[in-house]
């Protein structure tokens, strides 16, 4: 009984508070001046609080970068970037993709890895002439402009596995070309050193599924040797390795046949991709 007294006395009265705060004046509401600065407060922190979260909202959109453009070896699914800009002190520029291939060994035809070239098509005193053979463009577009090649392997290789087959290809450049009489001796003996150096720069590491090997040939420059440069691993100066090094992968058929009937598809639509 004293129970039920207790709880109808409490109803009654927050039942008559309600009343007496709907009929109290405004001015009698806000007449604690603490008590308002608490309200305000409150309500200030929830504002800058909503503000802060739509703002960082904003910039988090704004600053999402814009998804690449793909496309896709055929022959082994790895993705490779439309363009691709490499970041680097001096900056270089952004490349353009113009092939993509798979490059297979033995008689098994066992995929090794997909490459890709990209070459910078911006500049606009790369002009390349249309009377030139596709064999001769391309040579045109090493000798003219930066160049890289991405390799990515389709299984886990080693740095010295891939070095040797580099080798071997700039080896057998020099025998042609020695064949042939266009290579000197005194350049064939000025390019051991470079070769030499080369050779040194890839480490006894295995090289994981899917990662890219960058390699990059650098514009030329009037009075100095050409650059190539093995990401993360080093560089040779040196304009004829530099150069038949990117010169092997199209000689021929090429180190990747899909990989130059590609490249050659590319150059004949060559102003629409530039």
């Amino acid at each position: 009984m004293f129970r039920q007294s207790s709880l109808v006395f409490r109803s009654t009265r927050a039942a008559v508070c309600r009343s007496r705060l709907l009929q109290s004046p405004l001015h009698t509401l806000i007449k604690h001046p603490a008590t308002r600065r608490r309200h305000f407060h409150g309500y200030g922190i929830f504002l800058s609080s909503i503000a802060v979260c739509m703002a960082l909202t904003s910039a988090v959109h704004l600053d999402a970068p814009a998804k690449a453009e793909i496309r896709e070896d055929t022959a082994t699914s790895i993705p490779f970037e439309t363009s691709l800009r490499i970041p680097s002190r001096p900056p270089l520029p952004t490349c353009t993709l113009l092939g993509v291939g798979v490059r297979k060994v033995s008689f098994l035809r066992v995929k090794v890895y997909s490459v890709a070239l990209y070459a910078d098509l911006s500049d606009p005193k790369l002009e390349i002439p249309k009377t030139l053979s596709a064999d001769e463009q391309i040579s045109y577009i090493i000798n003219n402009t930066t160049c890289i090649l991405r390799i990515v392997p389709t299984r886990s290789t080693s740095f010295s596995h891939l070095r040797d087959g580099f080798m071997r290809a700039l080896y057998a450049r020099a025998k042609l070309a020695r064949d042939e009489g266009t290579l000197s001796s005194e350049t064939e003996n000025g390019i051991q050193g470079p070769l030499r150096k080369l050779k040194s720069m890839f480490p006894n590491m295995p090289l994981q599924k899917h990662t890219p090997l960058d390699i990059i040939l650098l514009a030329p420059q009037p009075g100095k040797q050409r650059t190539l440069v093995v990401r993360d691993l080093g560089s040779v100066e040196d304009s004829w390795v530099a150069t038949e090094f990117f010169q092997s992968y199209f000689s021929g058929e090429g180190i990747s046949p899909p990989m130059k009937q590609d490249v050659i598809r590319s150059l004949e639509h060559i102003e629409t991709i530039r």
